[in-house]
Parts: structure tokens; C-alpha cells; sequence
């Protein structure tokens, strides 16, 4: 099929050739982006032959080939690859070749990487082995954050006029004060269920009036303070991700670090001092409330007036209890203000990332806080508090 520009024709090669029996297919004139629309349609029903053999693909009476030209005679040797020819490119002109070689290899597949069979017990492993190499590096780096976030406490501290104040103020509003619905809600709910299903079990050997006992020790020493942990780290830990991770996106954090400020001590502190001071109130207003509900649900299923609630709670538990529980506030209020605040400074930059992030965070506060609770109840067992 001979035209002015650019065309392609095949013939057979002679007996006295090496490839005898093949098939020379010559490419002749200019391959170019102006002849690529007509070359475009007549190479799709293009075909030298009939069966499968050897076949030569020339390129040394080419004009001129630009990478339009370049791409057709490439997608035809794949083509006649495909349907079975042994293709071999000659003849291409060294002005040529590092256009043609560049254009062939780029309409190529990668070539996958030979792997060895997979195992489900193997993959397991590998995942397992994946995610503990992970999960040690995260502590890693979470410890080192709790050690940048105590020298920046102790700075602090030696220069009381650099902390900011009234962000304190508002991050104990934010994180004490509106919660007190929440948290006074679920505890007294908390109170109800202890004292209905103690009742319940205590009822059996006629001890009815020691689920005041119960309430008394469960409440103070675990029950409050693990409740309100928990809560404050799905509601305020969150919330510090969440807000810091926006600053992250909106370039907010950076603009501070371009000012020469300190990030950890302009947003982890104050975050993490307004913690530690209301958390240990929302224990103490944790136990009231969930005493409460229990004195409620006594009175209401053993008959115990609120008198008797009293006497006997008087002589079940002693300060220690109440202390046990209230010492382990700060140490939870510290550690999920600081992996809110670090999941926050860990954001890349997008939406999904703060919600991911947010996600996390709880997941990590809740974690280390039922891990640091049950730490303390070894101790105190030990020092036989």
C-alpha cells in the first residue's frame, strides 16, 4: 500500500536469505505527526502473511520518524509479536534509535518480579511480625515525645511567664467543664448496673447490704477514674487531634514554626496542663455520681435508705481508696493529651489523614490507659495499698 508521505509494504524473502521463508516488511518515507492519522488506520488491518514465522521489520528507508512515528511502528511489531511472528527490528538509523528504543520500552509492561509461592501461615507471620516492628516503632516514637514534651514542661516552669494562661483556662472549660453532662450521666448509670447485679449475686447469701462495700472500693479505686479516661480520651483526645491536625493542614503549624515559635509549647502544653488539672475533678465528680446511682439502685431493690448507704460506704472504704483513684488521673490525663496532640502533629496533610489520625488516637489513649491501669493495680497490690 504505496502513498506520498509515509507507507509500509511487505514482500517475501528470497530463498538465498537467512530468513528464509519470512517474511521483510520496509517502512518508507516520513513517520511523522502528519502522516500518523492514514498510517494510524491502514496499519490496524495491516498483515504480511497468513501463518506464523520469522518476519524482518526495517527501518533503514525511513525519512524521518518523530515519536508519533516511533509509537505506530512499535504498537505494529508488538502486533505481529502478538499474533505469533518471530519480529526482528533492522536497519534502524542511529539518529533514530534512542527515539524508537524510548518509545517500545515505554508501551511496555513492567516486568514482574519473580516471587516465591505464598504460604497463609508465612503471610500470617509476616503481618504479625509487620505490624509488632510498627507497633515498637510508634512507642518509640511516642516516648521520645513524652521526653520533648517534659523539657518543655520544665522550661516552663523555670519561666512561669511563658505559659500561656488564659489557653489553659479555655482547654479546661473545653475538656472539664462540658463534660460534666456526659460523664455524670454514664457514672450514675455506671452505679446503677454494680448495684443491681451485686445485689443480684449477694442476694444468694443474704449480704444484700454489702454491695455498699462493693460500690464503695469498685467505684473509687477503679470504676471512676478507668470511665472517665476512657470518656475524656474518646471526647478531648480526639478533639486535640482533630484541631491541631486541622492547623496542620490549613499550613497553621508551619506559619508558628516560621515564626520561631515553639509548637510544643504554644498547643501540647497548655492542652496538656489544662488535663491533668480537670481530670482528676471529673474523677472525684465521677465517684459522687456513680455512688449516687448505686445509693439509688439499693434503695430501690433492697430497701437500704440512703442513711444506711451512708454508714456503711463510712465503713467499707478509707481515704487510701479514694487516693488510689485519684493518683492515677494525672498520669492518664498526660498520656492522652500527649497522643492527642502527637497523632495531631503527625497529620500529612489531608482530610482523610485527620480523620484516620483522630481514629488512632483513641484507639492508642484507651489502649494505654487500661494498660497503665492495670500497671497501678499491680503496684498497689505490691505495696499492698
Amino acid at each position: 500500500m504505496a502513498r506520498e508521505g509515509a507507507w509500509v509494504e511487505a514482500s517475501r524473502i528470497g530463498d538465498g536469505d537467512q530468513h528464509d521463508g519470512g517474511w521483510l516488511v520496509t517502512a518508507l518515507g516520513r513517520w511523522d505527526l502528519k502522516a500518523a492519522g492514514g498510517l494510524a488506520r491502514e496499519l490496524e488491518s495491516f498483515s504480511p502473511g497468513d501463518g506464523r514465522g520469522p518476519l524482518r521489520l526495517d527501518l533503514s528507508r525511513l525519512d524521518a520518524m518523530d515519536t508519533a512515528g516511533a509509537y505506530l511502528l512499535a504498537r505494529l511489531a508488538d502486533r505481529l509479536t502478538a499474533a505469533g511472528n518471530a519480529v526482528s527490528v533492522t536497519g534502524v538509523r542511529p539518529e533514530h534509535a534512542a527515539l524508537f528504543d524510548a518509545v517500545r520500552k515505554a508501551g511496555q509492561p513492567p516486568a514482574e518480579p519473580l516471587l516465591p509461592p505464598s504460604h497463609p501461615i508465612l503471610e500470617m507471620l509476616e503481618r504479625t511480625g509487620r505490624a509488632t516492628v510498627d507497633a515498637a516503632r510508634e512507642g518509640l516514637d511516642l516516648l521520645g515525645f513524652l521526653g520533648l514534651v517534659t523539657i518543655t514542661f520544665g522550661r516552663v516552669l523555670l519561666n512561669p511567664s511563658r505559659l500561656r494562661g488564659r489557653a489553659v483556662l479555655f482547654h479546661i472549660e473545653q475538656t472539664g467543664l462540658n463534660a460534666l453532662p456526659i460523664l455524670g450521666l454514664l457514672s450514675f448509670l455506671i452505679g446503677v448496673v454494680l448495684a443491681f447485679q451485686g445485689a443480684d449475686q449477694l442476694r444468694r447469701f443474704g449480704a444484700e447490704l454489702f454491695v455498699v462495700n462493693l460500690l464503695g472500693v469498685s467505684i473509687l479505686r477503679e470504676i471512676g477514674i478507668l470511665m472517665t479516661a476512657i470518656i475524656v480520651a474518646g471526647r478531648s483526645g480526639s478533639a486535640f487531634t482533630a484541631q491541631i491536625g486541622t492547623m496542620k493542614v490549613n499550613q497553621e503549624v508551619d506559619a508558628i514554626s516560621t515564626l520561631g515559635l515553639d509548637v510544643v509549647e504554644l498547643l501540647v502544653v497548655p492542652r496538656a496542663l489544662a488535663l491533668m488539672i480537670s481530670l482528676p475533678l471529673l474523677a472525684f465528680y465521677a465517684d459522687i455520681m456513680g455512688l449516687i446511682g448505686g445509693a439509688v439502685m439499693s434503695y430501690a431493690t433492697l430497701d437500704i435508705t440512703f442513711g444506711t448507704f451512708i454508714r456503711q460506704l463510712h465503713g467499707a472504704v478509707t481515704l487510701p481508696h479514694f487516693l488510689v483513684g485519684i493518683v492515677k488521673a494525672p498520669v492518664f490525663a498526660l498520656v492522652i493529651a500527649m497522643v492527642g496532640c502527637y497523632e495531631g502533629l503527625k497529620v500529612s496533610g489531608s482530610a482523610e489523614s485527620v480523620g484516620t489520625l483522630t481514629t488512632k488516637s483513641v484507639v492508642e489513649s484507651i489502649f494505654l490507659v487500661i494498660v497503665l491501669d492495670a500497671m497501678f493495680s499491680v503496684l498497689f497490690s505490691v505495696l499492698r495499698v
